[in-house]
C-alpha cells in the first residue's frame, strides 16, 4: 500500500506501471489513470479494468462489491467511502477497507478474462482497456461561465445567478486547498438551492437541503461571504452567460442519426449488452455527421475501435442507407 500524501515522488510507482510486462488491474479506473497522469505523469503499459470487462459480459450492476460478491462469493468489509481520506493516520478499518478494495482484482480479473475469452469477447476488451491507458489528460482551461452550466442555473435571476457564481468559484478554491474533487465539497444541485435562498446567516444556512451540521460547521462562514460578494454586486456586474445556439442538424444526418438509434436498440437486445457499450450517443453523433459510405470511411471515425467495425460495421452502414423506420 502507498499513501501519495505522504511520498512525494511517485517515480518508482510510475515505472511499475509503465512496464508493459506488468499488467495494471483498475476497477472504473477512469479518474485514476486521468489523475495520475496529470499529477504524476504516470504512463500506462498494459492495463486491465474489470468494470469493463464486466460491462461487456452484459453485467448491470457494476460495483465492485456487487461484483465479487455474485462472482467470487467475496464479501467487502463495511464501506469507508464517506470517510476524510485526507486525515492522517488512516484508522485500522480504513487500512483494511483500502486493502480489501484492491486484494481480490487479481481472481476477479481472471474470471472476466476466462468468461470474456469463451463468448469471443476479448479482444473487444482488450481494446478498450488500450484506449483507457492511452486516455489523454490535459489540464482544463478553467470556463468562466461554468456556474450557469449546472442543472437550474438558467432558471434563476441575475442576482441569484451572481450568487450562484461567487458559490462555484468559492467551492473550487475550498476543493483545490483539500486537493479534493468539488463535488466532494459540495454538490451541484446543493450550490443552487443556496444561491436560490441566499441566507443571510448561520441558522438560515443549515435550512438548506444538503447544508448538513459538518458542512455549515466547516464551511459556514465562507459560504455566507460568498452569498453576500453575489448579494451585493452592482447591476452592471451581474452575470450574463453567453447563450449557446444549438447547432443545427442537416436533415440528412437526422435520419442517419435516428436510424443508427433504431439499429442500436435492436442490436442491444439481440447480443444482451448495453446499448452505450454498442454504439455510445458521440459516435452516433460523429457517424452521423460524417456519413460514411464503405467501411474505410467508417473506420476513420475517431474512437470507433476495430471492434465495432468488425462487428458492426456492414450492419452500420446497411442501417443508414436503410433510413429509419416510421410508424
Amino acid at each position: 500500500m502507498i499513501d501519495p500524501l505522504g511520498i512525494g515522488d511517485l517515480g518508482p510507482l510510475a515505472r511499475v506501471v509503465a512496464d508493459p510486462a506488468n499488467v495494471v488491474v483498475l476497477h472504473a479506473g477512469d479518474n485514476d489513470v486521468v489523475e495520475l497522469k496529470r499529477r504524476h505523469g504516470v504512463v500506462f503499459g498494459t492495463l486491465f479494468d474489470t468494470s469493463i470487462g464486466a460491462r461487456f459480459l452484459g453485467h448491470r450492476e457494476l460495483g465492485l462489491e456487487v461484483l465479487l460478491e455474485r462472482l467470487l462469493g467475496v464479501t467487502l468489509p463495511p464501506s469507508r467511502q464517506k470517510d476524510d481520506w485526507s486525515a492522517r493516520p488512516l484508522s485500522p478499518a480504513q487500512l483494511e477497507y483500502a486493502a480489501s478494495d484492491v486484494q481480490h482484482l487479481g481472481r476477479l480479473r481472471a474470471y472476466l478474462i476466462e468468461e470474456l475469452r469463451r463468448i469471443g469477447r476479448l479482444d473487444w476488451v482488450e481494446e478498450e482497456c488500450w484506449a483507457l491507458a492511452d486516455l489523454p489528460a490535459p489540464e482544463r482551461p478553467p470556463d468562466p461561465h461554468a456556474y450557469a452550466s449546472l442543472k437550474g442555473a438558467r432558471e434563476l435571476p441575475a442576482p441569484a445567478l451572481a450568487t450562484l457564481r461567487e458559490l462555484y468559484e468559492t467551492r473550487e478554491q475550498l476543493a483545490r486547498v483539500a486537493d479534493r474533487p468539488p463535488f466532494k465539497i459540495l454538490s451541484n444541485e446543493i450550490l443552487v438551492k443556496i444561491a436560490q435562498a441566499a441566507p443571510a446567516d448561520m441558522a438560515s444556512l443549515a435550512e438548506v437541503p444538503g447544508c448538513t451540521s459538518r458542512v455549515v460547521g466547516r464551511w459556514g462562514a465562507t459560504l455566507l461571504s460568498a452569498i453576500d460578494r453575489g448579494r451585493h454586486r452592482p447591476s452592471v456586474e451581474l452575470p450574463r452567460p453567453p447563450r449557446m445556439p444549438r447547432p443545427q442538424w442537416p436533415a440528412d444526418a437526422r435520419h442517419r442519426s435516428e436510424a443508427l438509434r433504431q439499429w442500436r436498440a435492436k442490436a442491444a437486445v439481440s447480443i444482451g449488452l448495453d446499448p452505450g457499450i454498442v454504439l455510445p450517443n458521440r459516435l452516433i453523433g460523429a457517424i452521423a455527421d460524417g456519413g460514411p459510405r464503405d467501411l474505410a470511411q467508417l473506420s476513420r471515425i475517431e474512437g470507433l475501435r476495430r471492434w465495432r467495425l468488425e462487428a458492426f460495421g456492414p450492419q452500420l452502414l446497411d442501417a443508414m442507407a436503410a433510413g429509419p423506420r416510421t410508424g
